[in-house]
């Protein structure tokens, strides 16, 4: 009686777990970038939601150029007086699963934020794609 396997049982389970590897490993790939673009939307859900709440205390939602550090400090003291002390965030300013700043952008009266995608630059594709609120996340 033999003991252990033979090169051509070796290789047969080489083979089937390589054929098992390739049909498994692309639709696992594109998970993470589909992941990322979730995060960014239930972040910017977030952050809509703390800019309402800075709108119900304050009466106006912070300018573009205060932008969202507004939100975890008072840009304006004379002007923000209901402004909580705490902030609205917990403690910083939020980024993007790429460790990007997010986009704040206020226009009469709409705001919208812009995640620059794993590049950090304006346009792309894939995922170096821009994920704009308005467009792409509302609920």
């Amino acid at each position: 009686m033999r003991k252990g396997f033979s090169l051509i049982e070796i290789m047969i389970v080489i083979i089937i777990l390589g054929l098992l590897a390739g049909l498994v490993l692309p639709k696992l790939m594109g998970q993470a970038d589909k992941a990322k673009k979730k995060i960014v939307c239930i972040q910017m859900n977030a952050l809509k939601d703390a800019l309402k709440n800075f709108k119900l205390d304050n009466g106006a939602y912070p300018t573009t150029e205060q932008g969202l550090n507004a939100l975890v400090s008072n840009p304006d003291e004379s002007r923000y007086k209901s402004y909580p002390s705490g902030g609205y965030l917990d403690g910083k300013t939020p980024v993007d699963p790429w460790k990007n700043p997010y986009i704040y952008i206020y226009d009469s009266g709409n705001i919208d934020f812009i995640s620059l995608g794993a590049d950090g630059a304006e346009g792309g594709d894939s995922e170096n794609a821009d994920i704009r609120f308005t467009s792409e996340c509302q609920r």
